[in-house]
C-alpha cells in the first residue's frame, strides 16, 4: 500500500507531572499532624483516580496518559511520604515560634500579620500557612513575644515585633 493512504501517527506529546514543592537537600519533610493527613488524603484520591481510569471508559490513548500521568503523581506522594517526619505543634517549647507554631507579627506602621509554620507541601501563603523553609519561617524561629525581627525577601528589610506565638489551632483574630 502506498503511504499516501496510510495513517500518519502523531507523535505523542510526552507527559510532564510537575514535581512536588522542593526541599533542601538532606532536610526531612516535617509535617504536622494535620499535613500528614493531607497527604495520605491526596494519596487515596489520586489511587481512585488511577482505578477508575483503568475501569475503563473514554478514548484508550488519553486514559492510558492519565493512568500515567497518575501513577507518576503517586510515585512523588510516596516518596515524599517516605521522607515525612510528623512533628506535633503540642510538643513544642512553649512561647517560642517553632514548627507549627502560629505566630502574630506587627509592622512599624501597625499593621498585623498572623502565620502558621508548616511543612512544605501544606504551605498556602494566602491562608496564612508559610513552609518552614520560607524567609518568614526562618526569620521567626526561635523568636519568643517581644523579640524583633528582620525580614529580609525580595531585596527588601522589613522590622517585625512578635505579638504573640501559639500552638494548637489558630487563636481568634
Amino acid at each position: 500500500m502506498s503511504r499516501g493512504f496510510k495513517k500518519e501517527e502523531a507523535p505523542e506529546d510526552p507527559i510532564v507531572v510537575p514535581p512536588r514543592a522542593p526541599l533542601p537537600a538532606g532536610v526531612p519533610n516535617y509535617v504536622t499532624p494535620r499535613g500528614e493527613g493531607l497527604l495520605r488524603d491526596e494519596l487515596a484520591a489520586l489511587d481512585a483516580e488511577r482505578s477508575a481510569l483503568s475501569s475503563g471508559g473514554g478514548e484508550e490513548t488519553q486514559r492510558k496518559r492519565e493512568i500515567t500521568a497518575v501513577g507518576e503523581k503517586i510515585r512523588l506522594l510516596r516518596q515524599r511520604l517516605a521522607q515525612t517526619q510528623v512533628v506535633d505543634p503540642e510538643r513544642q517549647k512553649p512561647g517560642v515560634a517553632r514548627f507549627g507554631a502560629h505566630v502574630t507579627l506587627s509592622a512599624a506602621d501597625g499593621n498585623t500579620r498572623s502565620v502558621q509554620i508548616v511543612g512544605v507541601d501544606e504551605a498556602d501563603a494566602a491562608r496564612g500557612l508559610v513552609a518552614f523553609t520560607s524567609p518568614i519561617a526562618r526569620a521567626v524561629s526561635g523568636k519568643s513575644v517581644g523579640d524583633a525581627v528582620v525580614l529580609k525577601a525580595g531585596g527588601t528589610e522589613e522590622h517585625l515585633v512578635v505579638m504573640s506565638v501559639a500552638y494548637g489551632e489558630a487563636p481568634e483574630a
